[in-house]
């Protein structure tokens, strides 16, 4: 929605990618990744419905290796993080996870994100 802010996940993290809207607005070239975890399209560079998911699972080296060079070097590097999916910090019956500390993250660092 216009003015709105634009948020895509990649790895159970929420970025603010509005000021990429060129490339994630409406009618935009990626604009498929946005509203989700696009962790799966991301790491397979796939904007097929499908691979729209958190789900890594089947992925090859290769694969991984691109999606941990893209959530570093895109979206970390450029995008602020805005939260986190619930599947980064709930366990699957809904509890709170109490291994989750925002601290313990790989991407954390107080000054940008608190």
């Amino acid at each position: 929605q216009e003015g709105q802010p634009i948020y895509l996940a990649v790895k159970g993290v929420v970025f603010d990618v509005t000021s990429g809207k060129e490339f994630y607005g409406k009618g935009a070239p990626y604009n498929a990744l946005v509203g989700k975890d696009s962790t799966r399209g991301v790491a397979k560079m796939s904007l097929d419905p499908a691979d729209l998911t958190h789900d890594t699972t089947g992925l090859t080296e290769e694969e991984l290796k691109s999606l941990d060079d893209v959530f570093n070097n895109v979206y970390k590097a450029k995008y602020p993080i805005v939260g986190y999916t619930s599947r980064r910090i709930l366990n699957e019956d809904g509890s709170p996870n109490l291994d989750f500390k925002p601290e313990d993250q790989p991407h954390f660092d107080i000054k940008d994100e608190f």
